[in-house]
């Protein structure tokens, strides 16, 4: 049983490493080809990002893969795989939920990482990417990069969810991550100053919380934000288009 749960988090650890590089690379490959030159003379930087976050995979995957097998074995957490376990309108439901609580746990242990101890023992890691590039989501202390790990294995536990809407989740959170980095917007303006646009996090709302650091913390949605007023609208420029 514990060779089994090891390998379960060795390949979780993988998974998660390999999404990453695939991931923030070819966003990476984007910003090359968007914004040439961005990143240039950030190559040091870039190395240290990609080391810290090789690091925040093996926590990431440790977790996952202990209940990945947890689910697989015991039946331990509330994941299911029939669509009719659940009424089909459960799943949109299922999906806002994940996000609205990630993004709830996220804007919370964000702005404890501000206070002035954490911030030097932990979060100044991330913020030492000066500016952020697309390597830079997962670039955390370990202390950190636990925070960020437990939410989700700690939510199938208490919330029911299709293993697809579940992969949708960290394909979400994954992509977001990255972008929110990058150093650019990459939707256009019509969309980030919408309606909607004004309730989603974008690259170039997350952009200013890393110009002025008390400010914007959220990860998906500005809603903590702007009920503790912390939302500071977006940096500048917003968006190439």
């Amino acid at each position: 049983m514990l060779l089994a749960i090891i390998l379960s988090a060795l390949v979780m650890t993988a998974i998660v490493a390999v999404r990453y590089l695939l991931t923030s690379g070819g966003f990476a490959l984007a910003t090359r080809a968007v914004r040439p030159g961005l990143y240039n003379g950030l190559n040091p930087q870039i190395r240290k990002e990609i080391g810290w976050s090789m690091v925040s995979a093996a926590i990431y995957g440790i977790p996952a893969g202990v209940v990945a097998w947890g689910w697989q074995e015991l039946g331990w957490t509330r994941i299911y795989t029939d669509l009719a376990a659940y009424p089909l309108w459960y799943l949109p439901l299922s999906l806002f939920l994940y996000l609205f609580a990630h993004d709830t746990w996220f804007y919370w242990t964000h702005r404890w990482m501000h206070e002035p101890k954490w911030f030097r023992i932990a979060h100044a890691v991330h913020h030492a990417s000066r500016p952020p590039t697309a390597w830079a989501a997962m670039s955390f202390h370990p202390i950190e990069a636990i925070t960020g790990a437990v939410v989700i294995p700690f939510l199938v536990f208490f919330i029911p969810v299709h293993v697809g809407v579940l992969g949708l989740v960290l394909g979400i959170m994954t992509v977001m991550g990255v972008t929110n980095h990058m150093g650019w917007e990459m939707f256009p303006k019509w969309l980030v100053h919408s309606r909607a646009g004004n309730w989603v996090i974008t690259a170039s709302h997350h952009q200013r919380h890393h110009d002025e650091y008390r400010c914007n913390y959220g990860l998906y949605f500005r809603f903590w934000d702007r009920l503790c007023k912390t939302d500071r609208g977006l940096a500048k420029p917003s968006s190439p288009s």
